[in-house]
């Protein structure tokens, strides 16, 4: 048995999601003047490699610390959507997991995770297993992501939660960083060859969110690190964050577990 770190780095330079502050670090004590080293940390919890509670977008959503181990850990399908030319800016619906099922023997069964590959994990600055295509602004801006169709099939499936190696498990255009980035909107419609106003209606703001966590189906965003290591495979995936009561998100660990 094998564990893999699908966990991107923390540090002072990990960017936070636009809106949010990232994190400030400083040494508070000193090993030569308190004979221990201490630090403090602040910092908003949308930043590397995060799970997401209802609460997030919810009144009276679960906090993190009401999601249990039992929930947190379970069957996985990773689905390469990289694979199938899924790139920037593009949308993804039912079909291509559909696809992914006919094409590789896999079932998504109900109370299964889902695990979604863009490959734009390489792009993020903190993805430690290699840094050298780093890119914050296509990681954030430009990464495929879904419209309402998705949401609801994931809904009708079953699936128990979802994680995703991209700055939000909604299609970038369809948060805030439409509206700040309207250059990159530009781009976007043009490679979609739709006005996003069809594509990501307003009722749909967000969709990932304020469709499924109602239903506790919640998300991991930035996953990264060894995801390349079980693509198109099921596995056992973990996901640990804090037991963060009043938490409406966390830093978390996520792990394969897969059999040698």
């Amino acid at each position: 048995m094998r564990f893999l770190d699908l966990t991107q780095d923390f540090s002072l330079h990990t960017p936070a999601f636009a809106g949010y502050p990232g994190p400030a670090i400083r040494w508070i004590k000193h090993l030569a003047f308190d004979r221990a080293g201490g630090q403090e940390i602040t910092m908003t919890l949308h930043v590397s490699t995060h799970l997401d509670a209802p609460a997030h977008f919810m009144t009276r959503g679960k906090f993190i610390g009401d999601l249990t181990l039992n929930f947190l850990i379970g069957p996985a399908c990773v689905v390469d959507l990289e694979k199938m030319g899924v790139g920037d800016y593009d949308v993804y619906g039912p079909e291509h997991f559909e696809r992914w099922e006919k094409d590789t023997g896999h079932r998504i069964e109900r109370g299964d995770i889902l695990v979604i590959h863009t490959g734009y994990h390489r792009y993020y600055p903190e993805n430690w297993t290699d840094r050298s295509q780093a890119d914050e602004t296509r990681y954030f801006i430009r990464h495929p992501g879904p419209a309402r169709a998705f949401a609801e099939w994931v809904l009708e499936r079953g699936v128990r939660w979802i994680a995703v190696d991209a700055g939000s498990a909604d299609h970038p255009m369809n948060t805030v960083i439409r509206r700040i980035r309207a250059d990159e909107a530009e781009e976007a419609e043009k490679k979609l060859d739709q006005s996003l106003d069809e594509v990501f209606p307003k009722a749909d703001y967000q969709v990932m969110h304020t469709l499924l966590f109602p239903h506790d189906i919640v998300h991991i965003e930035n996953l990264g690190g060894q995801i390349d290591e079980v693509l198109d495979q099921k596995i056992q995936l973990g996901c640990f964050p804090w037991r963060f009561q009043g938490g409406e998100a966390a830093l978390c660990r996520a792990v394969a577990i897969v059999e040698d």
